[in-house]
């Protein structure tokens, strides 16, 4: 080999070597992306408003890939300013994909296109293949669905639900005008949809969660849940919970989970669950939505709640304090160092965490009723585990309303039953169908109602709790925890957990109140009660009040989070001498375990019992042996 020959290789590989080391990933255990809106990507024509925009959010935040969306609300974007963007990312060592929202006008109701519309599904192809020829991945945000009931979609609506109408009409236009056109033009690109937050209600308005996860490349999982009392009603647990049922959809293909800056106004710390939880569920991806939030909130005192400064698990005055980034000090200005320091955190958790598991609870396709109920009971402590298909490999499974939707569920019901597993329905599934349920057990969900306040031995709520009254036949079934107004006074009461014996395994139905919300109102021993019965195939379960959530994954790892406003005492139990230690994944510090009794009826038993205190909005991880 020449001299001249010699120098050239190796200028080659240390080009190569600065290539790859310019766009190798700067998070280790997840990728951390960013969205641009057509709005923004638009302005990115201007070159001094591209630099500088960047600037703001790279200095404040370390980000793996950008989507650069091609159309929103009817703006799509010229080629040249697309291909502007691009490379400009490209230069900086940044991944580059690509986005489309298939909206009209978003502040008119989410305006949707109308798919049967001749002129909609031109201008949809149309965007489409325009965004194909740029990108060799892109991915549909939140709004491939269509709300639209013009007179157009109404008489080819024809005798069909919408439900079922729109379903089809949905598969159509994902296959032939998004991608079937985009693969014509560049046959290497990957489609991705991401499906937003809402999931139990994704049917009506034709998001496919059957058919979809397969006709696609990827799916993308919405993580954000906000404020929990707004009109969506979704409770914090969603943030986790969504990836977990969206991964059993098809495994292996859902890319990653979706965080915006709604909630951010109740406190920054709600912003950082969000994304805590949204990596915690082991996505492979957090995605950032979107580049004019980053670049725009601001860092306030507003964001900066009371129990700051006690040591929680994400510190605010941290986040805003100037730090060190190679030879720069930077002086923190928008939310994106809130998600810089929230992933950083993550990122070093996530690794030491196995694969997330939960108690198998059974949603069949396109099935309604007891909306979002799980996510209520992951904020009980219960830890969920949803699948689109019955779990036969479990000692108790939990079926909702919404496998009444199953007909064949009875079978079900019964074929685990008698192999001496267990089931445990909601009030909700056995008033839905009682004639099957009856099959079993002769148990009723009346129309009839009860206030109730007292739940005998284990406690009293902070409130009157509306259920439903569940009735059934003396001495044929049982029940468990019970709860009145006053129970103790001997005022009726009635069940809040009741089993009955069905050949070797039993069916245990769980109330569900009227407000779901007020789950968090029963006793702490009324809900350990029912953690305890529920948690028959995990190691632990948990002793305490509500809005404290477990998560378990399969290589001796566990998370507790406390998502209340105050500090909280709670208990990690499990068999007697299974377990001795736990060990914190982030400090190295370490609880031993200490044996207590308990009563269930009129046994005895005991358990090995960890003591643990969480701070307001915090959560701390452990290993165990």
């Amino acid at each position: 080999m020449t001299k001249y020959s010699l120098l050239r290789n190796t200028l080659c590989m240390a080009i190569c070597l600065l290539a790859t080391l310019s766009t190798s990933a700067k998070h280790n255990h997840f990728k951390v992306s960013v969205y641009v809106r057509a709005n923004e990507v638009q302005k990115m024509k201007d070159t001094q408003w591209l630099e500088t925009s960047w600037a703001t959010i790279s200095n404040q935040l370390d980000v793996d890939k950008i989507f650069l969306e091609t159309h929103r609300d009817l703006l799509l974007v010229d080629d040249a300013t697309i291909e502007k963007a691009k490379q400009f990312f490209l230069k900086q060592g940044i991944e580059v994909a690509g986005g489309i929202t298939y909206t009209i006008n978003e502040s008119n109701d989410f305006e949707t296109f109308c798919y049967s519309d001749p002129e909609h599904r031109k201008m949809v192809q149309k965007i489409a293949e325009t965004t194909a020829r740029h990108f060799d991945e892109f991915l549909l945000d939140d709004f491939f669905f269509t709300s639209c009931k013009s007179p157009v979609e109404v008489a080819a609506k024809g005798k069909k639900t919408w439900t079922e109408y729109r379903l089809q009409l949905m598969n159509d236009a994902a296959r032939n005008l998004v991608l079937g056109p985009a693969k014509a033009v560049n046959p290497k690109v990957k489609v991705i949809i991401k499906y937003p937050n809402w999931y139990d209600h994704f049917q009506g308005l034709g998001f496919n969660l059957e058919d979809g996860p397969r006709l696609f490349d990827g799916i993308w999982t919405g993580t954000e849940t906000r404020d929990p009392a707004s009109a969506q009603h979704l409770q914090n647990y969603l943030s986790y919970n969504i990836i977990r049922y969206f991964e059993n959809l098809r495994p292996g293909y859902n890319g990653g989970g979706w965080v915006d800056a709604g909630g951010i106004q109740m406190s920054m710390d709600r912003y950082a669950e969000q994304l805590h939880l949204t990596a915690i569920a082991k996505a492979r991806d957090v995605m950032l939505f979107a580049y004019n939030q980053l670049l725009d909130v601001p860092l306030n005192d507003s964001f900066r709640a009371s129990w700051q400064g006690t040591g929680t698990s994400w510190d605010y005055d941290e986040m805003r304090a100037p730090f060190k980034k190679g030879n720069k000090t930077i002086t923190p200005t928008t939310m994106a160092r809130i998600a810089d320091i929230t992933l950083r955190k993550a990122d070093n958790l996530v690794g030491k965490l196995g694969n997330p598991i939960g108690i198998k609870s059974y949603k069949p396709f396109h099935a309604l009723g007891e909306d979002f109920l799980q996510n209520y009971l992951g904020m009980i402590g219960l830890p969920m585990n949803m699948y689109p298909t019955f779990a036969n490999d479990q000692k108790i499974i939990l079926l909702t309303e919404q496998a009444a939707g199953d007909p064949d569920i009875m079978e079900k019901i019964k074929g685990q039953l008698t192999s001496g597993r267990d089931v445990i329905i909601t009030s909700g599934l056995l008033k839905a169908i009682p004639e099957k349920i009856a099959e079993v057990c002769e148990l009723r969900c009346s129309d009839l109602k009860a206030l109730v306040s007292d739940f005998g031995r284990y406690g009293k709520s902070s409130r009157d709790i509306l259920i439903p009254q569940v009735r059934y036949q003396t001495n044929d079934s049982w029940e468990v925890v019970s709860a009145g107004r006053p129970l103790t006074g001997g005022v009726s009461g009635f069940p809040i957990l009741h089993k009955a014996k069905y050949t070797d395994g039993y069916l245990y139905v769980l109330t569900i109140p009227d407000d779901m919300g007020n789950l968090y109102d029963y006793p702490a021993a009324a809900l350990t009660e029912i953690r305890r019965t529920m948690s028959q195939d995990l190691d632990f379960y948990l002793e305490g009040p509500a809005k404290v959530s477990l998560f378990l994954y399969d290589n001796h790892t566990l998370i507790v989070e406390n998502f209340n406003d105050d500090p909280i005492d709670i208990k990690l139990a499990c068999e007697p001498e299974r377990f001795k230690r736990l060990a914190n994944l982030e400090d190295g510090t370490s609880i031993q375990g200490k044996q207590e009794d308990y009563w269930v009826g009129w046994n005895k038993k005991r358990a090995t019992k960890f003591a643990v205190s969480l701070k307001p909005h915090s959560y701390m991880a452990f290993s165990y042996e």
